[in-house]
């Protein structure tokens, strides 16, 4: 008797796809697998940050020479800026994950990270290397390369510093490092109990042409990747244009090439190649011992497959997985017994999954899933059985039989028995304890390289084929249908039984009047408890405890709370919410992210504001703010009491502005927003008249517009990367130092990340340069800070990273905003 059977427990899972919950199955996914399957072959490239991978190189390695190909990314990406939305930092880094996981659907690699953070631009490797931990970072990629094993790894950098980015030269020294660590058993021994080492046989870098820069030479090693792909039906600029494309955080939409594309490398350790990458590597079966029958076996397939019936092929491949099975070769025993697997269901149109009936579950509660399994084919598979063991709850086994009809389409949900939640939040690994600039800190460091949890409820699938049982394991998703999107995916969250979002991020003081603050609350199960705040000595918190019974899951509602200053406070304080249900506490909020191009986000972030006592004054009231690629200045400056107004090109065209005190440009607008062209005479006409104009930084390169301000000045790729870079005052009279708060040095202390990115330079002489400040062994750049009188008004330019400082809570930063929109009558 041919059985099927479905094992449902909440453990290890990895999301391999948003879209789907099986692998593609067309018949061109179909040829590409078998090619793959007598390729023994694998090549990591490694670099630091996500879009760094040379998506092209990735493509060609994965999908025409069929090699194992991996990207490995040392950092997320976090401390870039976002185009598209205004999250920052961690939340930054959480998108471009999925942003790289999307790309690596599209190109065939797979996708690893370390724990180094992405702290923002550095300017050498010396930065760099000191502030992610060093030998924390090399032991991470001595782990990815003893699990992956590639016999070639490449290089997007040098060590040399021709990338610029202190990240990119440290991703190639640590690459090279890493090259003969990974081979020494003296180097990361704990590691030994998990891996071997592992000797790769060649390093090499894929060197570049980069506008003004050019590392290629005509006697580096090169290849055509811009081959065409008759089985896809395209070539790999085609393919690496739409894999590039889901970086579009960073504004990467990529056109399509086709044609001649020739890739270089040099070599940096081990033998050079000669006619390939893996030029004297074996990547046959004979690599292996007993594997040259596979190759024939696998041979006569492809030879005698039958586009017409795929599903004659499953008898033959259900063999070749037995035999793969029993190779001793414990790796590619392991690969290519998940790629024989995945190729069996393609030809046999099994399609089959496990998807829970609720989008999100608290811990400890208990799960229904339901399972579907389809196959278009008559297959020996006349009965299944579906048993459920509860691994982590009381044991409970459902038996129950059933016959699978080809075109019919089995479903069956399992109301009892799948378990309790386990007790990890869907909480990303790395943002589980806090953290410090350099690195994430790990739970365990065997997690190092995932780019996502490894512990979500999942399903396992086990088919009698032939004799043999196939076990295939599927993540159990939510599912459901968008009226204009179709069926969608998304992952099961599981959540705190009640979080606790406090509304404001901070709450700025600057007198000891109390201010309302209020908590939102969100149940996941049915409950009932407290909520509390909780702040240092020196604040009043009235009341102490608000009660709640009986609480649906599902259910929202929001509880006011009054804070207020009672004693001298430190400049910043914590304020923190704690939920007390069924004798536990918990102080997590819920945050989730959502954009069309990447599954949805969750996460539980600490249930925390900051209380910021700052000696602050205001001068005006209405703020006008012109959005560009996406910033939480508005919400910061509506903390201090200023009304903002988002204004749109109508508003800009057709309205009084004469009634705003000043009119704000967000990040980038001058990059993202054409419009500005048209609405810009406009705005500086509300200057000339009197107005006060504040324009935020843009990068120097596809700005819409050649001339920002009322004078000329240039836009350049010009920074300061030291926070505590010293700041000189040019101007020290001058009103924006002065009116209505006196800015002094104290007010650049306990700055993040930057001072300030893309500096102005050529200078017209009717601006003001306000402030300098340089590097450590740089010289002093007057270009942050630049200020005009035009007409009867003021215009100021910034470089300054408030699209930082402020949602950060950074108190001489709002002083200095907040002159910056007050203008002297």
């Amino acid at each position: 008797m041919k059985r099927f059977i479905l094992f449902a427990a909440l453990f290890f899972t990895i999301n391999r796809a948003f879209s789907q919950t099986n692998p593609p199955a067309d018949l061109a996914t179909i040829q590409q697998s078998l090619d793959k399957l007598n390729v023994l072959g694998s090549v990591l490239y490694v670099a630091a940050h996500p879009d760094d991978e040379n998506t092209k190189l990735l493509a060609y390695l994965a999908q025409e020479k069929h090699y194992r190909t991996g990207y490995l990314a040392l950092t997320r990406g976090d401390g870039g800026q976002n185009l598209i939305g205004n999250e920052q930092g961690d939340l930054l880094g959480l998108i471009r994950t999925q942003e790289l996981l999307a790309a690596r659907r599209v190109d065939g690699a797979e996708q690893f990270f370390t724990r180094a953070n992405d702290f923002g631009f550095s300017k050498g490797p010396e930065e760099t290397l000191k502030i992610w931990d060093h030998e924390k970072i090399l032991g991470d990629v001595v782990w990815v390369i003893r699990r992956f094993r590639p016999d070639v790894i490449i290089c997007r950098f040098p060590t040399t510093g021709e990338g610029g980015h202190g990240h990119h030269t440290s991703s190639a020294i640590i690459a090279q490092e890493a090259f003969t660590a990974a081979a020494d058993p003296k180097r990361f021994p704990e590691q030994l109990k998990y891996v071997q080492t592992w000797q790769a046989r060649r390093l090499l870098w894929n060197t570049f042409s980069f506008g003004s820069v050019n590392t290629t030479a005509p006697n580096q090693f090169k290849i055509d990747i811009g081959v065409y792909n008759a089985t896809l039906g395209k070539g790999y600029g085609e393919i690496a244009a739409d894999s590039r494309s889901n970086h579009k955080t960073q504004g990467f939409g990529t056109a399509k090439t086709r044609g001649v594309s020739y890739e270089y490398f040099k070599t940096i350790l081990g033998d050079t190649p000669k006619d390939s990458l893996t030029s004297g590597i074996n990547t046959t079966w004979t690599r292996v011992e007993g594997g040259a029958p596979i190759a024939e076996q696998i041979n006569f397939i492809k030879k005698n497959f039958d586009r017409e019936n795929p599903q004659s092929s499953v008898p033959a491949l259900i063999d070749v997985l037995a035999r793969v099975g029993a190779i001793k070769d414990a790796y590619w025993r392991d690969q290519k017994s998940k790629e024989l697997k995945d190729l069996i269901t393609a030809c046999a149109g099994l399609w089959f999954e496990a998807y829970a009936m609720q989008p999100a579950y608290a811990v400890g509660d208990s799960i229904s899933i339901t399972s579907q399994v389809y196959t278009p084919y008559l297959l020996p598979i006349p009965e299944m059985e579906i048993r459920t063991t509860p691994k982590y709850a009381n044991t409970y086994e459902d038996r129950r039989g059933h016959v699978l009809v080809p075109g019919q389409l089995l479903k069956d949900t399992i109301n009892r028995g799948a378990g309790k939640i386990a007790a990890r939040l869907s909480q990303p690994y790395w943002l589980e304890s806090p953290h410090s600039l350099g690195t994430y800190t790990l739970p365990d460091d065997t997690l190092a390289g995932n780019p996502e949890n490894m512990d979500y409820p999942r399903a396992w699938f086990s088919f009698n084929m032939g004799g043999k049982k196939v076990t295939y394991e599927r993540k159990i998703m939510y599912k459901y249908v968008d009226p204009a999107k179709g069926e969608i995916y998304a992952p099961v969250v599981v959540a705190p039984p009640v979080t606790a979002n406090i509304l404001s991020k901070d709450y700025i003081f600057n007198s000891r009047q109390p201010q309302t603050v209020q908590v939102k609350l969100q149940s996941f199960t049915n409950a009932s408890g407290s909520i509390k705040l909780h702040a240092p000595s020196g604040w009043k918190i009235s009341p102490q405890e608000i009660k709640f019974e009986n609480k649906p899951k599902g259910a929202e509602w929001v509880e006011s709370f009054t804070l207020e200053p009672t004693g001298s406070k430190q400049q910043t304080d914590i304020l923190k919410a704690v939920v007390t249900t069924k004798g536990k506490d918990w102080s997590l909020g819920i945050q989730r992210i959502s954009y069309d191009h990447i599954p949805a986000i969750t996460l539980f972030p600490p249930a925390e504001a900051k209380l910021i006592n700052i000696d602050l004054k205001t001068a005006g009231k209405h703020i006008g703010y012109i959005a560009g690629a996406g910033d939480l200045v508005p919400e910061a400056l509506t903390q201090v009491g200023y009304d903002v107004h988002q204004l749109t090109e109508n508003d800009v065209m057709n309205t009084d502005l004469s009634v705003y005190d000043a009119i704000v440009v967000g990040v980038r607008a001058y990059n993202v927003n054409p419009r500005l062209v048209v609405e810009q005479p406009k705005l500086l006409a509300y200057v000339n008249n009197g107005g006060n104009m504040v324009v935020q930084y843009n990068v120097y390169q596809g700005l819409v517009m050649k001339d920002l301000g009322p004078y000329s000045f240039k836009v350049v790729n010009e920074r300061v990367t030291d926070e505590n870079a010293r700041v000189t005052f040019l101007d020290p009279d001058h009103s924006v130092l002065n009116y209505p708060n006196k800015i002094n040095n104290a007010d650049f202390d306990g700055w993040i990340q930057e001072r300030g990115l893309y500096f102005t330079s050529n200078i017209d002489s009717h601006y003001h340069k306000i402030l300098s400040m340089g590097d450590p062994g740089e010289a002093q750049n007057p270009g942050s800070l630049i200020v005009a009188d035009y007409g009867k008004g003021r215009y100021v330019y910034t470089s300054l990273d408030f699209f930082r400082e402020l949602p950060a809570g950074v108190p001489g930063a709002y002083r200095l905003f907040v002159n910056l929109l007050s203008r002297p009558k």
